[in-house]
């Protein structure tokens, strides 16, 4: 059916600019997958593949880019990526100036010269004024941190 094997040919075609358009205006590493996709659909219906084969080799190829390369390309595009502000709190060393007791909503550390609310990791656990934590995590304003272990 040379009809349909141009038709579908088109369809491909059509897909992978749209693809990779939306891609290039979004930046996201999210469409450029379903472009490969497409690519290799248009080169299977250039080679008169049945429509059930390439819609087959579309979605699985896809899918295998987007599980297998998506991880990889996101950390090697995002590599020299700041962090915020917060974002870069965690897993750095803080000290207690003020007792950080969670039953009576109390606690103050300061890392980097700037003071921030804290509550423990455990909320049985009073944290001394001078003791010296780690940032866990972050709740809302507060640091969530735990004794430093030596």
């Amino acid at each position: 059916m040379p009809g349909l094997f141009d038709n579908m040919l088109f369809v491909w075609l059509v897909l992978l600019i749209v693809f990779i358009v939306v891609e290039l205006a979004t930046m996201g590493l999210t469409t450029i997958w379903f472009a490969g996709g497409a690519l290799l659909a248009a080169v299977s219906a250039v080679l008169h593949a049945p429509l059930v084969v390439q819609v087959a080799l579309f979605l699985v190829v896809s899918i295998l880019l987007l599980c297998f390369t998506r991880p990889i390309a996101i950390k090697y595009f995002n590599k020299d990526r700041i962090k915020t502000n917060v974002e870069s709190m965690v897993g750095r060393q803080a000290i207690v100036i003020s007792e950080v007791d969670n039953l009576e909503g109390i606690g103050q550390v300061t890392v980097g010269g700037q003071e921030w609310t804290a509550r423990s990791v455990d909320d049985n656990q009073k944290i001394a004024v001078g003791t010296v934590v780690l940032v866990r995590a972050i709740s809302g304003v507060k640091l969530i941190v735990a004794p430093r272990q030596m």
